[in-house]
């Protein structure tokens, strides 16, 4: 049984109403978060800040070994480590210097 096209248009403007509805729900968290660890108040050119989002993507998706891990640390993206390296409010400390 074959779909007539205007279904699978109407299918596919559905299903584009969703991934934009997830990604804007995606980008709000993520903001939030960026926020409260104190990226609002950085000055950084947005492909600086771009690519420091890309390795951390890297990093929690065990792409890429830690930058205090050395080779042999696990790259299983646990938060807890997350925590032991960079303790909250480290990059607010930095900011503060500049």
């Amino acid at each position: 049984m074959k779909k007539p096209t205007s279904k699978i248009r109407d299918e596919i403007a559905r299903l584009q109403e969703q991934l934009k509805l997830a990604e804007t729900r995606e980008a709000e968290r993520i903001g939030r978060i960026a926020l409260k660890a104190g990226l609002g108040e950085v000055e950084i050119d947005e492909s600086e800040l771009q690519a420091a989002f890309e390795e951390l993507a890297k990093r929690f998706r065990g792409g890429k070994a830690r930058p205090n891990g050395g080779k042999g640390a696990s790259n299983n993206g646990e938060g807890g480590t997350l925590s032991a390296q960079h303790p909250p409010g480290a990059a607010e400390g930095r900011t503060g210097e500049a």
